[in-house]
């Protein structure tokens, strides 16, 4: 079949719309019709080359949801009909981090960045060449062949355009206050960055009854976004952040940062290491160029404060036990995912989306597919 999506060609490049030939699924796949596609930072970081793809043409998008509409041999889990989420990382089920509750670090995720399906192969043609798939999923195709590892099913209920946030954005910053920080009751928080990632530690950070939950953006918009979203106080840099932090520990720092940062640094996280006190966790999630190495920490301070640093992806939770969990959260009034949104767009408005994403305009930007109810 044909369908239209937003693609990369060239490596910097901007997203172009593309004819797709769209292969049927083979076994363990099915299609999916996407109504819904996020726009997430990490396609951003693929269009300036700051995280360099192993295919182009490329086919963007990682958060997504829509409508099972055929599947392959061998598919169990899914049906015609269902309502599903993309999963930004697969979970097999079967593999030894699956098994042992690391389904975020699933063993065919070493084809996210490929383009590839699960068995290496693809599914997606442009110009009469194998195409990838952004993270073996490209939301931003109305159509796509996915892996059934790579989907979620959800509740014919909760709207498109709210679900594709889940997933990526919404759990892996959500993830990042509750098994990354661990976060507790009276904890004093510190979430550096509130996009569409910091936005939900933020929210999990104030579930979990942190006392103070400080929120750090250069942008006032977003700011006073987080005011909304549960934060106690809102600053426009780190160096306000820590010192409020440290006036309400006895001059300790705070139990935890967060790194939500939409381009991280080496610097970004030494703050962050800066504005905690003892025993206290740096969270990182945000990504920024992939060839960058190396944090200006001071070592001893590091240790003598015995501080940690944490590596975050998708939150450090299992994808579908995550995502069925925060939907029913939302559909019970205890997540706000509709205030995640600000703009809406259509498929060929991808790149400004993008440009307003730079100029600090939505928390969260949401392609609606033509003919896709979101």
């Amino acid at each position: 079949m044909r369908t239209k999506a937003a693609a990369l060609l060239e490596q910097p490049g901007k997203w172009q719309v593309v004819d797709v030939e769209v292969a049927p699924p083979s076994a363990g796949e099915v299609l999916v019709r996407f109504a819904a596609a996020g726009l997430c930072h990490s396609d951003d970081h693929a269009a300036t080359g700051d995280m360099p793809v192993g295919r182009l043409p490329l086919i963007g998008g990682h958060e997504g949801a829509g409508v099972v509409e055929a599947v392959g041999p061998e598919v169990r889990s899914l049906a015609v009909g269902d309502h599903v989420v993309a999963q930004f990382v697969p979970s097999c089920g079967r593999c030894q981090p699956c098994v042992s509750g690391g389904g975020n670090l699933c063993d065919l995720g070493i084809y996210a960045l490929s383009g590839s399906l699960a068995d290496g192969t693809f599914r997606a043609k442009v110009n009469g060449s194998d195409a990838g798939q952004m993270t073996m999923v490209g939301t931003f195709a109305e159509h796509a062949v996915v892996s059934e590892h790579s989907l979620t099913k959800i509740d014919k209920d909760i709207p498109f355009r709210v679900a594709a946030l889940l997933s990526c954005g919404v759990p892996t910053g959500w993830g990042s206050a509750e098994y990354g920080a661990g976060v507790k009751a009276g904890d004093t928080v510190i979430v550096m960055g509130t996009g569409g990632v910091g936005m939900n530690a933020v929210q999990s950070a104030a579930a979990r009854g942190a006392a103070h939950v400080i929120a750090v953006d250069p942008v006032a918009f977003k700011r006073e976004k987080a005011l909304e979203f549960g934060a106690t106080h809102a600053f426009g840099e780190i160096n306000e952040a820590a010192d409020f932090g440290r006036s309400v520990t006895n001059g300790q720092g705070a139990h935890a940062a967060i790194v939500t940062v939409g381009v991280t640094t080496g610097s970004h996280v030494a703050d962050a290491v800066n504005a905690i006190g003892k025993f206290g966790t740096v969270v990182l999630t945000g990504i920024g160029d992939v060839r960058a190495e190396g944090l200006p920490i001071n070592l001893w301070a590091f240790a003598m404060m015995q501080k940690r640093l944490q590596g975050v992806i998708f939150g450090m939770g299992t994808p579908r036990h995550e995502i069925t969990k925060l939907a029913a959260m939302y559909k019970a009034g205890k997540l706000n995912l509709d205030g995640l949104i600000t703009t809406t767009y259509r498929l060929d408005e991808v790149n400004q989306a993008y440009a307003d994403m730079h100029a600090g305009r939505n928390i969260r930007g949401v392609i609606l597919h033509e003919g896709g109810a979101a």
